[in-house]
């Protein structure tokens, strides 16, 4: 299991990346990485309530970026919080 659902990369936080759960509902939450060091700079990918990420829906530079930022927590980027998507 992931310990913490995340990656870097510097996103906006209203991504226009969906995803879908093992059903087909689209995604309604965000896992946000805020840069430690840039204010207002961070990675948002799509995930589920409960911070839960569908690797496969990922594009590959997006997948690259949140296993980069779930790497970095600590170092670059805070832990990530799961937020509701406008």
């Amino acid at each position: 299991m992931n310990p913490y659902p995340g990656a870097p990369g510097h996103s906006s936080p209203n991504s226009s990346l969906t995803c879908h759960d093992p059903v087909g509902a689209a995604c309604s939450h965000q896992l946000r990485f805020v840069s430690l060091f840039d204010p207002g700079r961070g990675l948002a990918v799509p995930c589920d309530a409960s911070g839960k990420v569908d690797m496969d829906s990922l594009t590959e530079r997006l997948r690259n970026a949140y296993l980069a930022a779930r790497a970095m927590v600590g170092r670059e980027y805070g832990y990530p919080t799961v937020q509701q998507r406008h």
